[in-house]
């Protein structure tokens, strides 16, 4: 340490001065060492053009880490490929490299590049643009989207080497003007998707058959693309990449990138009330770890869940460090941040002028910031996926990083912090798709249609395209002609089909707070409880409370507030079992797979106060009943695990159950909490029998509940090392839930249905 300054000369000062410090230490439930890795090199391969080497070797690479020299020798041999490697491995070279060279050597050749992001998109133009700066070369790079001027589009059109975009332009910018675009589709030779893993879910199923489209279109002008593909770790990325694209890939995981050791600490806040298991709050000790990180000096990123707490931290950071390197040295990241703002941030961090960042996920993604020396995740990410790709965000090539997760008092977030090992020697999640989901994959056909005729024997997924087209022609969509199906509508079907939704009558959200702004939208199926009247929507961390819910103008008026609770409301559900698809039965429990019906209907919501989860008021939502046609999974205690307890009893361990269960399922899932729900019956109507439902909340399932069908056995034995090992007395936030919701013996009665299970799992 500096004795001039009491700050310290290096990252692993700082590691020895966390050690030294009980008040920390204190609450350090686990902490992890990763030792560091050497770096595993090729030489250029043989074929790498020499203008390209020249530059790479000007900008200091002289070898390749051996996953960019496989990744460019399998697409030299023509396959399609997907690189799975860590956060600031070296991903961007894997594609660009094999797709410069494509262009070098015919000058007519063209790429279409597919970010998730605005942000990703213009960091890799501008990473392109240098590289072909550097050899002097014309390669013309353009990004495509919302913000590209019509003046400029026709040039993009036209001229373009490398075209960049994002899923949406793609499915409702470029698809459909396909005839403006030829000589992109004529000429295309590479189609570049990075970030594959964070294509999943609904949105994952819709890019999938935006993806079919584009290869439709592809045919259609007589080319036939490869396809280079990028992920960070997931526990499925071949397969992943197979589903999304509907190709063979080759998988490229040999990672051959240095890394310095790194150390991860995992951070539980002081319990504050005992009895009810309510913890200090994860901001103030977020504020207080990382305050302390950039006081001695160290660059400093801290991730933050959700806008409200990114402005809270940095507000408190600022002011804790202000008078020691000033206020400007600390900024915040986020989406709503002009495109201007969040260059000058990121380069502020890579020159390191900028010593601390407090962002949403938004720096979660590969932007180029540099690399800093530490990283304070505010609360558990909600994947191991994504924990480990913003942890990565800390960590130069050769030097130690520190990485500190500061659990909530949610169950998931306390759940890992208990169970560290789970986290550090669990495979990341897998990504799940379900492009063939009929609703999504109705709304492509029709866009697919629009576009280009469909002739009598062509293919769209696995469903049965005669079958859909027949049905669009019944409903006057499509007109038959012989052998082809023709679009017959006035409308432009992609306008009105999002890629994040399934559903089509999405509810618009308008703000009135200054004037009438049209702010986002939800789907159908979410409003009830997301946007009744009075309730909290939160759009891009900002709070609004809902003034009024128009259900048959489709609209919802929101006004900008700020409290400190959010809502959460209450459903009355109806689950009706259609179909079993699949089933197993073993000690007292059955479990079954298959479509319900789920009737849906809100009835009052609840305010939890912000930070410690207490319930401190409710009011009655007054909507319509839903239904939704959706896949589940369900498991049934058989008549002698039902007959040991009381129809009360049983409904309080149902109960706790079902909270715990709803924040550990997506251990097992790369989702949103909200994506799954889970709801207990103590008399189901289809057997009469205490029973305990999953559903995946999009109409015909993505795939979530069959994945925790077959996780069973790990989610039932999840749950009761959770609930056994939450301090708490009669349960709390952090398990079971508040005594208030499940009754003084909740939580004795939750862990004693799971403990009569005994070798049911």
């Amino acid at each position: 340490m500096n004795r001039l300054t009491g700050k310290v000369a290096s990252i692993d000062e700082m590691i020895e001065l966390v050690k030294q410090t009980p008040e920390l230490m204190s609450q350090v439930t686990y902490w992890h060492t990763i030792p560091p890795r050497e770096g595993r090199y090729d030489d250029f391969p043989a074929e790498l053009n020499d203008q390209l080497q020249e530059a790479l070797k000007g900008r200091g690479v002289s070898r390749l880490y051996s996953h960019q020299a496989e990744s460019f020798r399998e697409v030299s041999r023509g396959r399609h490929v997907v690189t799975v490697t860590p956060t600031a491995s070296g991903k961007t070279l894997c594609y660009n490299l094999p797709v410069v060279q494509g262009i070098l050597n015919d000058e007519s050749a063209r790429a279409l590049y597919l970010f998730p992001t605005k942000a990703l998109a213009q960091d890799q133009v501008a990473e392109l643009q240098e590289l072909a700066d550097a050899m002097g070369a014309d390669i013309k790079t353009h990004t495509y989207d919302g913000d590209t001027p019509p003046t400029v589009r026709q040039a993009i059109r036209n001229a373009g080497h490398i075209v960049v975009t994002n899923p949406d332009m793609l499915h409702s910018a470029i698809l459909p003007h396909h005839t403006k675009w030829v000589k992109l589709f004529e000429n295309i030779k590479f189609i570049v998707i990075d970030e594959v893993h964070s294509y999943r879910g609904v949105f994952g199923s819709h890019v999938s058959n935006v993806i079919r489209r584009l290869k439709r279109i592809c045919r259609f002008y007589g080319s036939n693309p490869q396809f280079i593909c990028a992920s960070a770790t997931i526990d499925n990325p071949k397969e992943h990449a197979e589903r999304l694209i509907g190709e063979t890939v080759s998988l490229v995981d040999n990672n051959g990138a240095p890394a310095g050791e790194k150390h991860f600490v995992f951070y539980n806040p002081p319990v504050v009330n005992e009895q009810l298991g309510i913890r200090k709050s994860s901001v103030l000790e977020t504020r207080k770890i990382a305050g302390m990180l950039l006081r001695q000096g160290v660059q400093t990123i801290v991730f933050a869940r959700s806008r409200v707490r990114v402005e809270i931290l940095l507000t408190y950071l600022q002011e804790l460090v202000a008078h020691e390197l000033g206020s400007k040295s600390i900024r915040g990241y986020r989406g709503g941040y002009l495109p201007k703002l969040r260059r000058e941030i990121e380069r502020g961090l890579r020159s390191g002028e900028i010593r601390g960042v407090v962002s949403t996920n938004a720096l979660e993604l590969g932007i180029d910031i540099g690399q800093l020396q530490a990283c304070v995740l505010n609360g558990y990410p909600g994947s191991i996926a994504s924990t480990w790709q913003q942890s990565g965000r800390a960590g130069r090539r050769q030097e130690s990083s520190i990485t500190f997760l500061v659990a909530s008092s949610n169950p998931l977030d306390q759940y890992m912090i208990q169970n560290p090992r789970y986290f550090i020697e669990r495979p990341p999640e897998q990504a799940l798709i379900h492009p063939d989901n009929l609703i999504i994959l109705v709304d492509h056909v029709k866009c697919a249609a629009y576009e280009l005729p469909f002739e009598v024997n062509e293919k769209f997924g696995d469903e049965s395209l005669k079958d859909i087209l027949e049905f669009l022609t019944e409903e006057q969509i499509l007109h038959r002609v012989k052998d082809r199906w023709h679009w017959m509508e006035q409308s432009f079907p992609a306008h009105d089909i999002s890629l994040r939704s399934a559903a089509q009558e999405n509810i618009i959200i308008i703000d009135m707070t200054n004037g009438a702004r049209v702010l986002g939208e939800v789907d159908r199926f979410s409003a009830p409880t997301l946007v009744h009247e009075e309730a909290i929507y939160i759009h891009e961390g900002i709070q609004f409370q809902v003034e009024k819910l128009d259900y048959e103008e489709k609209k919802a008026y929101v006004r900008e507030v700020n409290v400190d609770y959010f809502t959460d409301a209450s459903l009355a559900v109806q689950l009706k079992v259609l179909h079993v698809h699949r089933e197993a039965v073993h000690r007292g429990l059955e479990r079954q797979f298959g479509e319900v019906t789920v009737n849906a209907k809100p009835t009052i919501f609840k305010k939890i106060k912000l930070r410690t989860h207490e319930n401190i008021g409710s009011g009655p939502i007054h909507l319509p009943e839903e239904e939704l046609h959706t896949s589940s999974y369900w498991f049934t205690f058989e008549d002698e695990v039902a007959k040991t307890m009381t129809t009360n009893d049983m409904q309080f361990a149902l109960l706790g159950l079902s909270n715990v269960l709803v924040h550990i399922a997506p251990l097992y899932l790369m989702c949103d909490p909200q994506d799954i729900r889970v709801v207990p019956q103590v008399k189901a109507l289809h057997n009469k029998k205490p029973t305990i439902f999953f559903y995946d909340r999009y109409p015909g399932g993505v795939g979530l509940s069959e994945r925790l069908f077959e996780v069973h056995g790990e989610l039932i034995t999840e749950a009761e090392r959770l609930i056994a090992s939450c301090g708490c007395l009669s349960g709390c936030p952090a398990c079971v839930g508040p005594i208030e919701e499940v009754g003084l013996t909740g939580k004795q009665l939750s862990l004693g249905l799971l403990r009569q299970l005994g070798g049911s799992r």
